[in-house]
Protein backbone atom coordinates (compact mmCIF):
# COMPACT_ATOMS: atom_id res chain seq x y z
CA UNK A 1 0.00 0.00 0.00
CA UNK A 2 1.68 3.34 -1.19
CA UNK A 3 0.08 6.19 1.23
CA UNK A 4 1.15 8.82 -1.52
CA UNK A 5 -2.10 7.30 -3.67
CA UNK A 6 -4.62 7.28 -0.63
CA UNK A 7 -6.94 10.03 -1.00
CA UNK A 8 -7.57 11.94 2.34
CA UNK A 9 -10.67 14.58 2.95
CA UNK A 10 -10.63 17.78 3.21
CA UNK A 11 -9.73 17.15 7.20
CA UNK A 12 -6.76 14.85 6.14
CA UNK A 13 -8.63 11.75 7.32
CA UNK A 14 -9.75 9.15 5.80
CA UNK A 15 -12.58 6.37 7.21
CA UNK A 16 -11.13 2.75 8.17
CA UNK A 17 -13.81 -0.11 8.13
CA UNK A 18 -12.08 -2.62 10.52
CA UNK A 19 -12.95 -6.30 9.58
CA UNK A 20 -12.74 -9.58 11.83
CA UNK A 21 -10.11 -11.55 9.31
CA UNK A 22 -11.47 -14.86 10.13
CA UNK A 23 -14.81 -14.40 9.75
CA UNK A 24 -15.39 -11.29 7.96
CA UNK A 25 -17.87 -9.37 10.76
CA UNK A 26 -17.81 -5.79 10.40
CA UNK A 27 -16.68 -4.60 13.79
CA UNK A 28 -16.14 -1.18 13.70
CA UNK A 29 -15.81 2.23 11.47
CA UNK A 30 -13.27 4.48 12.64
CA UNK A 31 -10.98 6.96 11.22
CA UNK A 32 -6.96 7.55 10.07
CA UNK A 33 -5.21 10.53 9.63
CA UNK A 34 -1.76 9.83 7.65
CA UNK A 35 0.36 9.78 10.87
CA UNK A 36 -2.23 7.00 12.62
CA UNK A 37 -2.08 4.74 9.11
CA UNK A 38 1.77 4.87 8.96
CA UNK A 39 1.78 3.73 12.56
CA UNK A 40 -0.82 0.82 12.03
CA UNK A 41 1.42 -0.07 8.89
CA UNK A 42 4.49 0.20 11.10
CA UNK A 43 3.55 -1.31 14.24
CA UNK A 44 0.84 -4.15 12.77
CA UNK A 45 -1.95 -2.59 14.86
CA UNK A 46 -4.67 -0.46 14.65
CA UNK A 47 -4.15 3.03 15.24
CA UNK A 48 -6.92 5.56 14.28
CA UNK A 49 -7.76 9.45 14.56
CA UNK A 50 -10.14 10.54 17.19
CA UNK A 51 -12.30 13.19 15.59
CA UNK A 52 -13.60 14.20 19.28
CA UNK A 53 -10.30 14.38 21.05
CA UNK A 54 -8.05 15.57 18.46
CA UNK A 55 -5.57 12.92 18.86
CA UNK A 56 -3.94 9.40 17.84
CA UNK A 57 -5.14 6.70 19.91
CA UNK A 58 -4.26 3.08 19.91
CA UNK A 59 -7.01 0.17 19.68
CA UNK A 60 -7.00 -1.71 22.95
CA UNK A 61 -4.17 0.60 24.27
CA UNK A 62 -5.67 0.67 28.13
CA UNK A 63 -8.16 -1.81 27.70
CA UNK A 64 -5.96 -4.41 25.75
CA UNK A 65 -8.51 -5.40 22.99
CA UNK A 66 -5.77 -4.62 20.67
CA UNK A 67 -6.04 -5.46 16.61
CA UNK A 68 -3.58 -7.47 15.00
CA UNK A 69 -3.33 -6.53 11.70
CA UNK A 70 -3.63 -9.32 8.49
CA UNK A 71 -4.71 -7.46 5.71
CA UNK A 72 -5.15 -3.74 4.64
CA UNK A 73 -6.58 -2.80 1.46
CA UNK A 74 -8.38 0.36 -0.26
CA UNK A 75 -11.51 0.92 -2.81
CA UNK A 76 -11.40 1.87 -5.86
CA UNK A 77 -11.44 5.24 -5.74
CA UNK A 78 -8.71 5.26 -2.59
CA UNK A 79 -10.62 7.05 -0.56
CA UNK A 80 -11.72 4.32 1.76
CA UNK A 81 -9.74 1.25 3.90
CA UNK A 82 -10.70 -2.26 4.63
CA UNK A 83 -8.62 -3.26 8.26
CA UNK A 84 -8.61 -7.03 7.97
CA UNK A 85 -8.03 -7.64 12.23
CA UNK A 86 -7.50 -10.67 14.34
CA UNK A 87 -8.76 -9.06 17.47
CA UNK A 88 -7.77 -9.61 21.15
CA UNK A 89 -11.35 -9.05 22.47
CA UNK A 90 -14.40 -6.62 21.64
CA UNK A 91 -14.01 -3.90 19.53
CA UNK A 92 -16.50 -1.89 21.24
CA UNK A 93 -16.47 -0.17 23.80
CA UNK A 94 -19.28 -1.47 25.36
CA UNK A 95 -17.40 -4.51 25.44
CA UNK A 96 -19.52 -5.95 22.42
CA UNK A 97 -17.30 -7.91 19.68
CA UNK A 98 -18.74 -5.28 17.34
CA UNK A 99 -19.74 -1.77 17.33
CA UNK A 100 -22.87 -2.59 14.84
CA UNK A 101 -24.95 -4.67 17.04
CA UNK A 102 -28.65 -2.93 16.86
CA UNK A 103 -30.76 -3.61 13.92
CA UNK A 104 -32.65 -1.10 12.21
CA UNK A 105 -33.68 -2.85 9.38
CA UNK A 106 -34.62 -6.63 8.75
CA UNK A 107 -35.29 -9.31 11.69
CA UNK A 108 -34.43 -6.84 14.31
CA UNK A 109 -34.90 -9.27 16.65
CA UNK A 110 -31.91 -11.60 15.17
CA UNK A 111 -28.72 -12.24 16.74
CA UNK A 112 -26.10 -9.43 15.37
CA UNK A 113 -23.74 -12.13 15.23
CA UNK A 114 -24.53 -14.75 12.37
CA UNK A 115 -25.01 -18.25 13.46
CA UNK A 116 -22.31 -19.45 10.64
CA UNK A 117 -20.04 -17.69 13.07
CA UNK A 118 -20.90 -18.65 16.25
CA UNK A 119 -18.90 -21.83 16.09
CA UNK A 120 -15.69 -19.62 15.18
CA UNK A 121 -16.34 -17.65 17.84
CA UNK A 122 -16.86 -20.04 20.42
CA UNK A 123 -13.68 -22.00 19.69
CA UNK A 124 -12.00 -18.75 19.71
CA UNK A 125 -12.91 -18.53 23.47
CA UNK A 126 -12.32 -21.95 24.20
CA UNK A 127 -8.62 -20.87 22.99
CA UNK A 128 -8.54 -17.79 25.48
CA UNK A 129 -9.75 -20.44 28.43
CA UNK A 130 -6.99 -22.95 27.44
CA UNK A 131 -4.22 -20.16 27.53
CA UNK A 132 -5.48 -18.12 30.41
CA UNK A 133 -6.90 -21.34 32.79
CA UNK A 134 -9.23 -18.95 34.87
CA UNK A 135 -9.92 -19.91 38.38
CA UNK A 136 -13.64 -21.91 38.36
CA UNK A 137 -13.95 -22.48 34.83
CA UNK A 138 -15.69 -25.43 33.14
CA UNK A 139 -13.21 -25.10 30.39
CA UNK A 140 -10.08 -24.97 32.65
CA UNK A 141 -11.25 -28.07 34.48
CA UNK A 142 -11.60 -30.20 31.35
CA UNK A 143 -7.66 -29.09 30.10
CA UNK A 144 -6.83 -29.84 33.32
CA UNK A 145 -8.04 -33.49 33.36
CA UNK A 146 -6.52 -33.91 30.25
CA UNK A 147 -7.86 -36.25 27.10
CA UNK A 148 -8.87 -39.16 28.42
CA UNK A 149 -12.12 -36.95 30.38
CA UNK A 150 -12.49 -35.07 27.36
CA UNK A 151 -13.28 -38.10 25.07
CA UNK A 152 -15.23 -39.33 27.88
CA UNK A 153 -17.57 -36.25 27.92
CA UNK A 154 -17.91 -36.40 24.27
CA UNK A 155 -19.26 -40.09 24.47
CA UNK A 156 -21.69 -39.14 27.12
CA UNK A 157 -23.16 -35.96 24.99
CA UNK A 158 -23.02 -38.33 22.34
CA UNK A 159 -25.16 -40.39 24.12
CA UNK A 160 -27.19 -38.13 25.13
CA UNK A 161 -28.17 -36.49 21.75
CA UNK A 162 -29.11 -40.22 20.54
CA UNK A 163 -31.43 -40.63 23.87
CA UNK A 164 -32.90 -37.35 22.93
CA UNK A 165 -33.33 -38.00 19.19
CA UNK A 166 -35.00 -41.39 19.87
CA UNK A 167 -37.45 -40.15 22.37
CA UNK A 168 -38.06 -37.45 19.75
CA UNK A 169 -37.69 -35.11 22.11
CA UNK A 170 -36.90 -31.95 20.21
CA UNK A 171 -36.51 -29.55 23.15
CA UNK A 172 -33.90 -31.89 24.74
CA UNK A 173 -32.30 -32.28 21.90
CA UNK A 174 -31.11 -28.98 20.93
CA UNK A 175 -29.77 -28.59 24.00
CA UNK A 176 -27.51 -31.48 23.75
CA UNK A 177 -26.16 -30.87 20.28
CA UNK A 178 -25.13 -27.76 21.49
CA UNK A 179 -23.19 -29.78 24.50
CA UNK A 180 -21.78 -32.19 21.98
CA UNK A 181 -20.70 -29.36 19.78
CA UNK A 182 -19.02 -27.71 22.71
CA UNK A 183 -17.13 -30.17 24.31
CA UNK A 184 -16.02 -31.36 20.27
CA UNK A 185 -14.64 -28.00 19.53
CA UNK A 186 -12.27 -28.44 23.39
CA UNK A 187 -11.26 -31.66 21.98
CA UNK A 188 -10.40 -30.18 18.62
CA UNK A 189 -8.48 -27.20 20.76
CA UNK A 190 -6.47 -30.12 23.22
CA UNK A 191 -5.76 -31.97 19.39
CA UNK A 192 -4.35 -28.54 17.58
CA UNK A 193 -7.04 -28.71 15.13
CA UNK A 194 -8.48 -25.87 14.01
CA UNK A 195 -12.10 -26.23 13.19
CA UNK A 196 -11.73 -24.06 9.65
CA UNK A 197 -9.97 -27.49 8.97
CA UNK A 198 -12.64 -29.79 9.76
CA UNK A 199 -15.46 -27.10 7.62
CA UNK A 200 -12.83 -27.13 4.76
CA UNK A 201 -13.16 -30.57 4.54
CA UNK A 202 -17.01 -30.33 4.18
CA UNK A 203 -16.65 -27.30 2.09
CA UNK A 204 -14.64 -30.05 -0.42
CA UNK A 205 -17.68 -32.97 -0.37
CA UNK A 206 -19.70 -30.28 -0.83
CA UNK A 207 -17.99 -29.00 -4.05
CA UNK A 208 -17.50 -32.90 -4.62
CA UNK A 209 -21.11 -33.56 -4.84
CA UNK A 210 -21.78 -30.53 -7.14
CA UNK A 211 -19.76 -32.12 -9.73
Amino acid sequence: MNIEEIVFDGQGLIPAIVQDARTKEVLTLAYMNRESLEKSIETGETWFFSRSRQELWHKGETSGNTQKISEMKWDCDRDSIVVLVEPAGPACHTGAKSCFSEGIYGNAERSSTPNTQILLELEEIINERELQRPEGAYTTYLFEKGLDKMLKKVGEEASEVIIAAKNRDIEELKWEVADLLFHLLVLLREQQLPLKEVLSVLEKRREKSAE
